[in-house]
């Protein structure tokens, strides 16, 4: 009995060592099936049968005909704006500035007093100067009256034909010395007149280079003392360079009657050309260095924001009107090299064809060449139209974006900002 009991032991102690080996083993031949079942879904899952395949219907993709609108055909720059005038302040005379009569950067007018220059040794020759007139004046009336009673007496023989001459002479040089002496008046009248610097030209005027008190010399160019400098800004011209290859199409342009002068300007913060001007002036040759060519344009500046010195991108509209086919420029595609759009035949198939690009207009691409007016042209869906497949075309439409003058997204932002004081 005891030795049964002793069997029955051992037996149930070699069945609980063994109990987790079993189940580990069990587990694992669960989780090898599991991931054959998986692995079998998978693959019936991305590799379905050809008949499924065969029975799946064709991708829809949104396909339109090119818009047809007369468009302007334009010409791309870029310049910087430049002053219609400039005039550098010099002085005519020298002296100490006394006063000055305009604030730095402010809008002068032509006329307008900005320097006025010590007058006082100025005054002091011309109070000489009309002395020696009037001594002058004094000098010829005696000469005149002695010439004068000389030439009555001539007829007897009372004074000799030697002596006219001689009165003759003090009169002429009478009316000379009073000649000499009525110009050196006018010279001090305008020496005192130049101590009194003015505007020669409107526009805005730049900071003061002199300070009241300080000592200027007057003379011609260079030598004078730069008092300070005016720029005329209306109008107010924008300078530019073309190349050769420009300048030869703009010429053509005009010799097919289709030239034109207007110009329009975008400044660096804006996306649409809202400056409106004209071309004025096209240099008389081109620079051998750099095969460009200056021209220049004029715009109207009536509040004087455009300032000298700021670029701008300019188009010149040299090409005319001419009737033209647009796509979204999203539907242009490029094959290397070339640039190809995916058109959609009547029996679904796609096939890409090779274009010709122009400029853009509202987010629309003219196109040149190599496509009709009736294509039907892929403007949606095109990751799913492959050339030579079948597709499922949604008709749509090809419509311009809205493009206003909004700020251009690379304008400096402010570096600090703070709540305002309520």
């Amino acid at each position: 009995m005891n030795v049964l009991v002793n069997i029955d032991r051992e037996r149930a102690s070699v069945v609980s060592s063994e109990t987790p080996h079993f189940f580990r083993r069990k587990r694992g031949i669960l989780g090898l099936v599991a991931l054959l079942i998986l692995g079998i879904a998978g693959w019936r899952l991305f590799n379905p049968p050809e008949a499924a395949i065969a029975n799946a219907p064709p991708p829809s993709v949104g396909v339109a005909t090119p818009l047809v609108r007369t468009v302007t055909q334009w010409d791309d720059y870029v310049g910087r704006f430049a002053p219609s005038q400039a005039v550098e302040v010099r002085p005519r005379v020298s002296g100490a500035v006394t006063a000055i009569h305009f604030r730095d950067g402010d809008i002068v007018r032509r006329g307008q007093l900005l320097f006025t220059i010590d007058q006082r040794p100025f005054l002091a020759a011309l109070a000489e100067a009309r002395a020696g007139v009037a001594s002058a004046r004094s000098a010829l009336l005696l000469a005149q009256s002695d010439f004068t009673r000389v030439q009555r007496l001539t007829g007897d023989e009372a004074v000799s034909a030697s002596e006219v001459d001689s009165l003759r002479a003090r009169l002429q040089a009478g009316q000379a010395a009073l000649a000499g002496a009525q110009a050196r008046l006018q010279q001090r009248a305008l020496d005192v007149e130049f101590t009194q610097v003015r505007a020669p030209i409107s526009g805005r005027i730049s900071d003061r280079r002199i300070d009241m008190g300080n000592l200027v010399a007057g003379g011609e160019g260079s030598a004078a003392t730069l008092l300070t400098t005016i720029n005329a800004l209306d109008p107010i011209y924008f300078s530019f360079d073309a190349s050769e290859a420009l300048y030869l199409k703009a010429q053509r342009d005009r010799e097919a009657g289709n030239g034109s002068t207007n110009v329009e300007v975008r400044l660096q913060d804006e996306a649409g050309y809202r400056w409106k001007g004209r071309l004025d002036f096209t240099d008389n040759g081109l620079d051998p260095k750099s095969g460009t060519i200056r021209g220049r344009a004029t715009f109207a500046n009536p509040d004087l924001f455009l300032t000298p010195g700021m670029f701008g991108n300019m188009r010149l509209a040299v090409g005319g009107t001419t009737r033209a086919l647009l796509v979204p420029d999203l539907a242009i595609q490029s094959d290397q090299a070339r640039k190809t759009v995916l058109v959609v035949a009547q029996n679904g198939i796609v096939s890409a064809k090779p274009v010709v690009l122009g400029p853009t207009i509202d987010g629309l691409r003219i196109i040149q060449s190599g496509l009709s007016a009736n294509d039907r042209v892929v403007i949606s869906g095109m990751q799913m139209a492959v050339p030579g497949s079948s597709v499922s075309p949604r008709l749509g439409k090809v419509l311009p974006e809205a493009n206003g003058d909004v700020p251009n997204a690379e304008a400096p932002i402010a570096a600090q900002a703070t709540f305002a004081a309520r």
